[in-house]
């Protein structure tokens, strides 16, 4: 049984202020929280009987057993599933830092990198983690002013992903200034070089900015490769932009595209 107590700290997790006093954020669902639970430490697991006997691995350093009406109580969700749980934010000792400061070190050598400039919405950011993870991209630096990624509908939004995509959050200038010069810093921009003609590399870091704005001008001074993801056919009338999290999903595809052997064509066989 879910106590007043516990049904309150709960719900207080919705508040950015209570998980960084906490040092806990809240996820729920069965999907993603097993994805979650093989990263992160489960301080609380509340779930249904249902759910504990179909998932008798689950560990946790407290178990409680709700049924329907407590799950809804408790949960953010409009249709919860089953479980709801609090993890600790702490990576495992030896992994990179889930969230945290980030310097030029967090950009592992010959990979590319996503860097996040005031993107605001939750649901945008929580698919651009998913993004990440599903490109085998493994780090996101984003500006200070970003969304939190471990709002809960962020949270919900990756599905289980920011277990494999370790986010940091930083003074975004100061973080692209002390990248070693010859970095590639990638950003989409209404003027830029077409993205399907414009050589890309396999490295580097890919900034993707505001919803409203896009990259701001202090970010944009930095950025020494400017590509434009165009629409189609060119010249027709058509909308202003795209979703942020949509222009991420089109780049980061681009550059995964490049990276992948051209494919061998057979010729067809003859009698």
């Amino acid at each position: 049984m879910l106590s007043k107590n516990k049904l309150k700290y709960l719900r207080s997790l919705s508040l950015k202020k209570n998980r960084d006093a906490e040092g806990c954020f809240l996820a729920e669902g069965p999907k993603v929280v097993g994805d979650l639970s093989v990263r992160f430490a489960c301080k609380l697991l509340a779930a249904t009987e249902s759910y504990l006997s179909a998932h008798p691995g689950m560990r946790a350093e407290e178990t409680v057993v709700i049924d329907e009406k407590e799950l809804r109580a408790a949960s953010l969700l409009q249709a919860p599933r089953d479980v709801i749980a609090v993890f600790r934010k702490d990576a495992p000792d030896g992994e990179a830092p889930t969230v945290g400061e980030a310097t030029h070190s967090a950009l592992p050598a010959r990979a590319l990198c996503l860097a996040l400039d005031r993107i605001q919405d939750p649901g945008n950011m929580g698919t651009i983690i998913r993004l990440a993870d599903w490109f085998g991209i493994d780090r996101i630096v984003c500006s200070h002013d970003c969304a939190d990624a471990f709002a809960p509908k962020t949270v919900q939004a990756t599905m289980g992903s920011l277990a494999r995509v370790a986010v940091s959050y930083t003074d975004l200038p100061a973080f692209l200034r002390s990248l070693p010069q010859e970095t590639p810093v990638y950003g989409t921009f209404l003027d830029g070089d077409d993205i399907y003609a414009a050589p890309l590399s396999g490295c580097g870091v890919l900034v993707m900015g505001n919803e409203g704005n896009g990259i701001s001008a202090d970010v944009a001074r930095l950025v020494n490769r400017r590509l434009l993801i165009p629409n189609y056919p060119p010249g027709r009338a058509t909308g202003e932009s795209l979703n942020v999290a949509v222009a991420t999903a089109v780049a980061c595809a681009e550059f995964r595209r490049r990276l992948r052997p051209a494919p061998t064509v057979s010729s067809p066989c003859h009698a």
